[in-house]
């Protein structure tokens, strides 16, 4: 799996069509938490214009970055990062959304993501990643819990005000896998 960032172009970002697509039918896989999540006015019918203005929306956020997962050439995840909290009290970096198209599941592309997004925060000195979790997203709890995430708050979204666990992972040196590049 590779790690490729999508950049921001003047006045927002270019998406080739083929890609805007291929992130399109990934969102749409994802039904049950953009069910939950409500970040879709409908969760059956996600278009195009709809996932490029959210991508837009998160590329405009100072410090944030946009990572897709592919292997053998597909798209077959998505990665929202941030550098850190708009809390300056929070010290940590910030997985912001981690989706691996549903069709990809249970392969180890969520888990080996996960990791090489930890691996570029850990090559930047960063001592620990946090993220948050929808309450009621028991796959999410489940998923991360399993990579060693730590529930260590509850509080609302900052954005859409909605019930969220924060979860914790530290980052210390002596976990870094030299195998994911």
């Amino acid at each position: 799996m590779i790690l490729e960032p999508l950049a921001p172009a003047d006045g927002g970002i270019a998406l080739p069509g083929e890609l805007l697509t291929e992130l399109t039918a990934l969102y749409a896989s994802n039904h049950a938490f953009h069910a939950l999540s409500g970040d879709f006015p409908d969760p059956d019918d996600i278009r195009p214009e709809q996932v490029a203005a959210a991508l837009a929306d998160e590329l405009a956020v100072p410090g944030s970055e946009v990572l897709l997962a592919r292997s053998e050439g597909r798209v077959v995840g998505i990665g929202i990062t941030l550098d850190r909290h708009p809390d300056p009290a929070d010290p940590d970096p910030w997985i912001g959304l981690l989706m691996v198209d549903t069709r990809q599941q249970r392969k180890g592309y969520g888990r080996e993501f996960a990791g090489k997004i930890e691996e570029r925060f850990r090559a930047a000195g960063r001592d620990g990643v946090r993220l948050a979790v929808l309450e009621g997203n028991g796959p999410g709890f489940a998923f991360w819990g399993a990579l060693g995430y730590e529930v260590i708050d509850h509080r609302r979204d900052r954005l859409a005000d909605r019930p969220c666990a924060v979860l914790r992972k530290a980052l210390s040196r002596t976990q870094a896998r030299p195998h994911l590049q």
